[in-house]
């Protein structure tokens, strides 16, 4: 596997660097790295890879590109809109450089195919942006031997390291439990600085390339924490530990488990009776009826100048606690926002305080438009 003329003239400002070299390059040449998402992170972590000549080069996704995701995943275009991620990430990725080998895995990566796909790679780099997945995840790459570079953003805050690794911790070790579901709004609900995962994604990418090299010191046994707004870097010296039920002296998960089941989403029941959830088609019904009902909106001001339903109350949810006055107990109270996170956080609140017949609209006002009111503004 030396490298051709074409090669040596692509890579001639790699091969400058006494770190990396013919040999160096070579080696980039004969790795393997799977790409998991190729969303904010995993856009420039591919792109990134794909120029400095990995070998091969696996994307895992099954999602559309949606005109919200151009903000940040900047691997699609316009023109992808509607297409597979993994398509329009394919044709960029060629077109950087048509010297490697892409595979494309155009499905979910679940607890019955992890071991076959990240079995085929010599390293993984997460750019995953649910709590199921990096678990899955870390427990594939620890149980097979495979690093795992690690990287997560959250509004203006980023965080990358590489867990898995011989004698370093893995993901159990920092976060042994997963979050309760909901506590922690996705980019969907929260917003995320377009550049953040930029920053973070080439900082994945630079980890994956030492690794190859094996030059530099890496982030095993660190977490690096960025601050977009203050322009601030920090460290977190990690260390293994050795009660974890994954990678400690004793170990007690020796395969891949229920993901969904271990982050607190259980198996969805199909028809289920009792459910304080409504579905958007409900919702229209109810708005057809003649029942009194109130529709309660917990977004922002500027959310709800965007689109917006007539008769909802807009209370955004830092006000919700303080404004329960205006919020009826002796009608249906259907809370919505966005997709439906901030509004179940509320619902739940409601409840605990003592509302009897109060729903939360699953998929929020973003599955409303999709579904029942096509000329309503998207964001």
């Amino acid at each position: 596997m030396g490298l051709s003329n074409q090669e040596l003239k692509r890579y001639s400002r790699h091969l400058l660097l006494s770190e990396v070299g013919i040999e160096g390059q070579t080696r980039l040449k004969k790795a393997s790295v799977l790409v998991v998402g190729l969303g904010g992170l995993g856009s420039p972590l591919a792109m990134y890879l794909a120029a400095a000549g990995i070998g091969k080069l696996g994307l895992v996704d099954f999602d559309v590109v949606d005109a919200t995701n151009l903000q940040r995943q900047i691997i699609h275009g316009t023109s992808d809109i509607g297409n597979p991620k993994n398509q329009s990430a394919c044709e960029r990725l060629s077109e950087i450089n048509p010297e490697i080998n892409i595979v494309r895995h155009d499905e979910a990566l679940t607890s019955e195919n992890a071991m076959r796909i990240i079995g085929g790679y010599d390293i993984v780099a997460d750019g995953t942006d649910n709590f199921q997945t990096r678990y899955l995840v870390n427990d594939t790459c620890v149980l097979a031997g495979k690093p795992n570079v690690y990287g997560s953003v959250y509004r203006f805050e980023g965080q990358a390291s590489v867990f898995g690794a011989e004698n370093g911790p893995c993901y159990r070790c920092l976060y042994p439990n997963p979050p309760k579901p909901g506590s922690v709004p996705s980019c969907d609900e929260a917003g995320v600085f377009g550049v953040l995962p930029g920053v973070i994604g080439m900082i994945q990418a630079t980890e994956v390339i030492k690794l190859i090299l094996g030059n530099g010191s890496s982030l095993i046994g660190r977490l690096l924490l960025y601050d977009a707004l203050q322009m601030r870097f920090n460290e977190i010296i990690l260390k293994k530990n050795p009660d974890c039920p994954l990678c400690g002296e004793k170990r007690t998960i020796t395969e891949l488990i229920d993901y969904e089941a271990f982050c607190g989403y259980p198996e969805k029941e199909v028809n289920k009776d009792v459910s304080n959830e409504i579905s958007v088609a409900g919702l229209s019904n109810l708005l057809k009826s003649k029942e009194d009902f109130f529709l309660l909106d917990v977004r922002e001001p500027f959310e709800h100048d965007i689109c917006n339903i007539p008769k909802a109350v807009l209370i955004p949810i830092g006000e919700t606690i303080h404004s329960l006055s205006k919020i009826p107990k002796d009608k249906k109270v259907v809370v919505m926002c966005h997709h439906g996170g901030r509004s179940k956080i509320i619902v739940d609140y409601l409840m605990g305080a003592g509302y009897q017949n109060v729903y939360n609209l699953e998929g929020g006002i973003d599955r409303y438009a999709l579904e029942i009111d096509e000329d309503m503004e998207r964001y």
